[in-house]
């Protein structure tokens, strides 16, 4: 019994590197056939990321930009004024407005 033992021993030492070729091939097989773990999925959400890392840097930037045009409104009256003349269309006594339509 020990023969047929050592003989089985023997063929499971000299065969072993199957096993691991099959189990690497397994997960080989899960990582492009399962669709909730697959590499393609993965693949369109790593872009999906970084466009929105992109959209929130560029909201952030909006944000500061907004943030910086409020302190000088808050800080000084020419800023005010130049506003409301643009936005509003306010004019002095003494001035013409020309109004420049885009197309």
């Amino acid at each position: 019994m020990s023969k047929k033992i050592k003989k089985l021993n023997f063929w499971i030492r000299r065969r072993s590197h199957l096993a691991v070729i099959a189990i690497g091939a397994l997960v080989i097989a899960m990582l492009f056939l399962n669709e909730d773990a697959s590499w393609e999925n993965n693949m369109q959400y790593q872009a999906r990321i970084k466009a929105l890392n992109e959209e929130i840097k560029l909201c952030n930037d909006s944000a500061e930009y907004y943030r910086r045009s409020r302190e000088k409104l808050l800080e000084g009256n020419e800023d005010l004024e130049q506003i409301a003349r643009e936005e509003f269309r306010m004019q002095k006594n003494t001035e013409d407005v020309f109004i420049i339509k885009k197309k």
